[in-house]
């Protein structure tokens, strides 16, 4: 095999002429000079077409390759621009990176993998490369993948949600396939316009697919749905109504809490020197996880305390009660959770306590779509799994520069489209 062959190989450079490989002794690495085979040249950067030239460019350029060994690797060659009908003036495709980029393909894609399965300081550390830069390639690389795949095939029934990714009340909307479990879309912002354009590249013919769809209680996205696909069916996250009950309870604790700490001898100082509860109000604060947790979770402790409060505070064990009725609603669904549900329904407008009564109404305006959850037995479960995944990632992607970097990370790591290292072949 010829030595040019070889270098190619090495370099990632396969498709192009391997000139000469000089060592840099100055900057301690290694050139590799190559060219453009004949049948390649003057081809638009972007989309590939034979086109006239322009100019020479800036001159000759480099592209950062894959070390050898310990030293590290540059290819360099000629930069001309072409005049594209389409794009206008760019610079010409090369076939060994992608346009736009200052690395080669197998350059990127090695990042592009090891970043959605190693940490952050291993990717810097092993590839000698700063980490917003990181965030270009990812993004560069998903959009790559994006060009040659239709992440929206098949799509029938989908899973709303937002997250946040930064302090500030920074949100990422996603959209993710129940069917596949696969992270389709994800946006920065957690508004109406933001979830429109995920509609907007679905396209009507495809909206009008979807079958079901999942999320909270949000109106913005109640609406959004209803406009695009009014004939799919919304079905209300189980997780977040139950979620409004545990609120519900926690706001009747706090006010009995605070009942008891204001009675004579139910606040005192501490050895610090500071207010703290005494006697009754102290055994109640120390009993609110017996009150969050799920009855087949408690100890033995907590099942004590429970039943102390059940003696003592009659009104917040009613509405501990409250909160595991609805529980129970989802946990058997169906025909079944629906009377149950109705039931529930009375019993909490003739609790007497407010947040129930409020809890009621809220409950009886989104009836129908919790209907629909206990009818087909789909929750946002799925969804927050993927949260889960995104918010680590978002620990790893700490330094990113601007979102989309996060985003392309995260379509990388869950979109069912991962990229592959360079040559590699699975027996």
């Amino acid at each position: 095999m010829p030595s040019t062959r070889v270098w190619g190989r090495l370099l990632g450079v396969g498709a192009a002429v391997v000139q000469t490989v000089e060592f840099d002794e100055d900057e301690q690495v290694l050139v590799a000079s190559v060219r453009v085979r004949a049948c390649d040249r003057y081809c638009c950067g972007i989309c590939r077409r034979r086109c006239p030239g322009y100019d020479t460019g800036q001159g000759r350029r480099r592209w950062r390759a894959l070390d050898l060994g310990t030293v590290r690797a540059f290819v360099e060659a000629d930069a001309p621009r072409v005049s594209c009908t389409e794009h206008g003036v760019v610079v010409a495709w090369v076939p060994w990176a992608r346009h736009g980029a200052g690395h080669t393909r197998a350059f990127d894609d090695t990042i592009a993998w090891l970043a959605t399965t190693t940490s952050k300081t291993t990717l810097r550390t092993l590839m000698r490369i700063a980490w917003p830069t990181v965030g270009a390639i990812v993004t560069r690389v998903r959009a790559d993948i994006d060009a040659g795949i239709d992440r929206f095939a098949g799509l029938r029934r989908i899973g709303i949600d937002e997250i946040s990714y930064k302090k500030n009340h920074k949100y990422l909307t996603i959209v993710v396939d129940h069917d596949t479990g696969r992270l389709v879309w994800a946006a920065a912002g957690n508004d109406k316009a933001t979830l429109q354009q995920f509609f907007e590249l679905l396209g009507p013919a495809r909206c009008t697919e979807l079958t079901h769809v999942s999320a909270d209680a949000a109106a913005w996205i109640a609406r959004v749905v209803a406009h695009y696909c009014p004939d799919a069916v919304r079905c209300a996250d189980p997780f977040h109504v139950v979620k409004w009950a545990t609120d519900a309870l926690d706001q009747v604790r706090r006010q009995t809490w605070n009942a008891l700490r204001r009675q004579p001898g139910g606040s005192g100082w501490d050895r610090r020197g500071r207010r703290a509860s005494t006697g009754q109000a102290q055994t109640l604060k120390r009993a609110r996880w017996a009150l969050w947790k799920n009855p087949e979770n408690l100890t033995e402790r907590q099942h004590h305390r429970l039943a102390w409060i059940a003696k003592t505070e009659p009104r917040l064990h009613r509405a501990y009660l409250l909160k595991e009725g609805l529980r129970h609603v989802f946990a058997v669904s169906g025909q079944e959770g629906k009377q149950a549900l109705q039931r529930w329904l009375s019993w909490a407008a003739r609790s007497r306590i407010p947040e129930f009564v409020k809890l009621g109404r809220t409950i009886r305006v989104e009836l129908e779509a919790i209907h629909a959850s206990l009818d087909h037995g789909l929750s946002n479960a799925l969804i927050e799994s993927t949260n889960t995944k995104i918010r680590l990632l978002t620990r790893i992607a700490f330094g990113f520069k601007h979102p989309e970097a996060l985003i392309s990370l995260a379509l990388l790591a869950l979109g069912g489209y991962r990229p592959t290292l360079p040559d590699r072949t699975h027996t």
